[in-house]
């Protein structure tokens, strides 16, 4: 996988003494790698990156394409994104490009807006021991657990480099002679496969709690090593991400579960102890052995979502979900019914809500998406029922194919006699003529499926409402 960076890498480093790792605290001394040393070509660059940085350029500032951009490059392939980095403000990029709007309060950003593709374009960071004027919007701040709450020093390139969080995303591509630029050893780390944070571990974890999330995302997805003094902190800065605003959390969630590399991230989240902050709901349900059916469920439906993304297949974070909470919503529909003697529908339905409720104070997801997540789990109940017009009238819902293959998973992972055939009916009525489907129809028998019954108790004791609302109006 690296042979492509580190044979160039050799030809830098063969030159010059070898470098050692980075290490915590250590400064190295910027390299520099002439464009006959390196394997990045302006044609594998966006037009509007380039656009953007011989803007930046002409109008007299420093410009160089910098991050996961430019580390792609260097391992041949094919970068999501192009972000910029440049000592032109905020305030100055505004005035150079009229398709600018600056973004972010924490961070300040300049996005500069190509229509669909959106160049992101960030100032020099400088360190935050420099001097702060009160009132001014270029100041950092900090929380009383070490968090930044706001970030806007501007400094180096130097500064920026040491600022950064990996090595192997602190490289800076020049478009003005074409070389890329080395401040923290990143391109031996390259060489390596080591993902190491730049700076002092632990402060660099409680500036900022969500690079934690990003070390083992990068790690997973490069298929490279964590560095020992960089893994360390970890499980005992875990509790960090708690503090860490819920709707953040979820878009981070994604890019680690969505982006073709969910397995091996899962993985290395519970190695570090990472998943209980973003899914205290699931991990309460885990066993010691890992053998249990939502443990399963949950390797399952993320190896299947990285062989859907690997072969270009659309992905929803909705059949995710309901894949995931899958075991702990039946167990609290279960509770519900055995403890209220609701009948099983209404408790089921009351499940919902708890373990949505719950999963969404820890992940702000969506309601968007909670509602297909609850059409989802809704359709296991009636997928049984298919007698008369029933089987026609569920597959013309819209969530139909993904209850379908909620279902097949579920089979899957119970092993279940009852769950397999229902699967293979369903699978074989979908792919049949109508006289074929109705004869499949015909054959199932003239008594339906019965109902889950729960005994009601004899008296009920008054008590409020479980949705919250005990008005009388």
């Amino acid at each position: 996988m690296f042979t492509r960076v580190a044979n160039f890498c050799r030809k830098v480093l063969s030159r010059e003494d070898e470098a050692p790792a980075a290490e915590v605290g250590v400064v190295h001394q910027m390299t520099v790698i002439p464009r006959d040393r390196h394997t990045i070509s302006r044609k594998d660059i966006s037009e509007n990156a380039l656009k953007v940085l011989y803007r930046l350029n002409k109008a007299g500032y420093e410009a160089y394409l910098v991050g996961g951009g430019v580390r792609d490059l260097l391992l041949g392939k094919k970068p999501k994104d192009f972000d910029v980095t440049t000592n032109a403000t905020p305030d100055q990029m505004r005035k150079l490009f009229r398709n600018c709007r600056l973004v972010g309060r924490r961070f300040r950003l300049a996005h500069v807006m190509f229509g669909p593709e959106i160049i992101e374009v960030a100032t020099f960071r400088g360190h935050h021991e420099a001097e702060q004027v009160a009132e001014d919007r270029n100041t950092s701040q900090r929380g009383q657990n070490g968090m930044l709450l706001r970030d806007n020093i501007f400094g180096t390139i130097e500064d920026d480099a040491q600022r950064r969080d990996l090595t192997i995303n602190s490289l800076y591509y020049s478009v003005s002679d074409f070389s890329v630029r080395d401040y923290v050893g990143g391109l031996n780390d390259l060489q390596q496969g080591i993902v190491r944070l730049i700076g002092d571990p632990e402060t660099r974890y409680r500036e900022d709690p969500v690079r934690m999330l990003r070390v083992v995302r990068f790690a997973a997805k490069l298929d490279m090593s964590v560095a020992a003094e960089t893994a360390e902190p970890i499980p005992r800065l875990a509790t960090l991400l708690h503090d860490i605003p819920p709707a953040r959390l979820f878009e981070e969630t994604l890019k680690l579960l969505q982006a073709g590399y969910g397995y091996s991230t899962y993985l290395q989240l519970r190695e570090y102890q990472l998943f209980q902050p973003l899914f205290p709901t699931i991990t309460r349900y885990f066993t010691e052995k890992g053998d249990s059916n939502m443990e399963r469920m949950i390797v399952q439906v993320l190896k299947n979502t990285d062989h859907r993304i690997h072969n270009q297949m659309r992905v929803n974070p909705a059949f995710l979900f309901s894949a995931m909470f899958w075991y702990p919503q039946l167990e609290a529909a279960q509770k519900i019914a055995q403890e209220s003697g609701l009948a099983y529908y209404e408790a089921f339905a009351l499940a919902m809500n708890d373990v949505l409720d719950e999963a969404c104070r820890s992940l702000a997801i969506p309601k968007r998406i909670t509602t297909l997540v609850r059409d989802i789990w809704q359709l296991q109940l009636r997928l049984s029922r298919r007698h008369g017009k029933r089987a026609w009238k569920l597959m013309e819902h819209p969530k139909f194919r993904a209850a379908y293959d909620l279902l097949a998973l579920r089979a899957e992972v119970e092993n279940n006699q009852e769950l397999l055939k229902l699967t293979a009916w369903w699978n074989d009525f979908q792919v049949s003529a109508p006289p074929q489907q109705k004869t499949m129809l015909n054959t199932l028998g003239d008594d339906p499926v019965p109902r889950r019954r729960t005994r009601r108790p004899r008296k009920r004791v008054p008590g409020p409402r479980r949705d919250g609302n005990n008005s009388n109006a």
